[in-house]
């Protein structure tokens, strides 16, 4: 059984395999965690000129916009800690905009950081997300979630309970 993946479940693939089970099983992280909570906040805040919240199939844009002719779509994040996990997810959203024939070219904004990156959907990044997918697929067709591992992002984490409780 093939189920379908999101842009979160790629960002989540490449910070924790654990995460990306829970989320793909529909448990829910600590909604009160607070960096859940500021990053809904600066999603709400930012950018609010631009046209926000563009729903795509299984697609969840945080906006889209124009610049000569060109479509950008853009994807805010708290902070550019996990700037690659956040690459990979815009760039699945670029594949996503391609496969429905939009040519599109995507920028990472981190309005916390004042810092901004141009992401473009290349044929290595094309391959890449192949590969995830199809490990992403394998790791939600689990029984049990993947065994915790300790990192960098597991203290802020909205999930810690369910890996360190």
């Amino acid at each position: 059984m093939v189920m379908p993946i999101t842009g979160t479940l790629i960002q989540s693939y490449k910070i924790c395999r654990r995460q990306t089970w829970l989320m793909a099983h529909q448990i829910v992280p600590d909604q009160e965690n607070q960096y859940i909570e500021i990053g809904r906040l600066i999603d709400e805040e930012s950018y609010s000129r631009e046209k926000k919240k563009v729903h795509l199939e299984n697609v969840v844009l945080d906006f889209v916009t124009s610049d000569n002719g060109d479509v950008i779509v853009g994807e805010v994040k708290k902070s550019s800690r996990a700037q690659d996990s956040a690459r990979m997810q815009l760039a699945f959203y670029l594949q996503k905009l391609k496969q429905s024939g939009v040519d599109a070219k995507g920028i990472l904004m981190f309005p916390e950081e004042r810092k901004r990156m141009v992401v473009e959907l290349t044929p290595e990044l094309e391959k890449e997300l192949e590969e995830m997918t199809d490990e992403i697929q394998k790791i939600i067709l689990q029984e049990l979630p993947p065994q915790p591992k300790k990192i960098g992002f597991c203290k802020n984490c909205g999930y810690k309970e369910f890996c360190w409780s």
